[in-house]
């Protein structure tokens, strides 16, 4: 299979974690989406919303979206549950992740890492911050209960939160005071064959 992305993204980093940790070869095709590279007839015959990752299948379908493409991934293994309700808590925190934490975390990382935190960006960088920590006290509050977001074992649900909050801090984050977090943090990357962000 092949996963196409950009390597500073933390959507096409946590394909890359899960795929290293399941021991699942991807062929890395590298898009350069600040070129303009999702925009291209080739990239949109792959997935018309112009947006990485992107997944090409071995027989030639495509999967977007980052946490669908985590899911398929994770079939029928560990790091997903038979379990109808535990299979929805995973999804729960995956919806979480794409509206109450990444819309916050990684769009601040994006302008300040990405953009170089221009002066025309700085007043929607800095308006990031609140929501950001919001869903990090979230986080917070769950993994002072359990090691992981659903429960006892790593699941997909921490694989996607863990792409942009390991990075937080180039958003601004300090996660310091986070103290469940930055546990968990080292849990995720004491899993066997983990994998940093290039």
């Amino acid at each position: 299979m092949k996963l196409c992305g950009d390597f500073l993204s933390g959507n096409c980093y946590k394909i890359k974690l899960l795929a290293a940790v399941l021991e699942i070869e991807l062929d890395w095709i590298h898009i350069d989406i600040l070129a303009g590279e999702t925009r291209t007839p080739e990239f949109l015959k792959r997935t018309p919303i112009a947006k990485i990752p992107v997944l090409e299948c071995d027989d030639g379908r495509y999967l977007s979206e980052s946490n669908a493409i985590l899911n398929f991934l994770a079939t029928d293994t560990e790091f997903l549950s038979k379990d109808v309700f535990e299979y929805a808590k995973i999804q729960q925190w995956q919806f979480f992740e794409q509206y109450s934490h990444e819309p916050y975390i990684a769009v601040a990382r994006y302008i300040a890492k990405y953009l170089g935190l221009p002066k025309a960006r700085e007043a929607e960088y800095f308006s990031k911050q609140e929501g950001g920590h919001k869903a990090l006290q979230v986080m917070e509050q769950q993994l002072q209960q359990t090691p992981y977001l659903v429960g006892n074992r790593p699941t997909t649900a921490d694989i996607c939160l863990f792409g942009y909050t390991h990075v937080a801090e180039e958003g601004g984050f300090e996660l310091g005071k986070y103290q469940a977090i930055i546990e968990w943090i080292d849990r995720i990357q004491s899993l066997p064959n983990y994998i940093g962000m290039e």
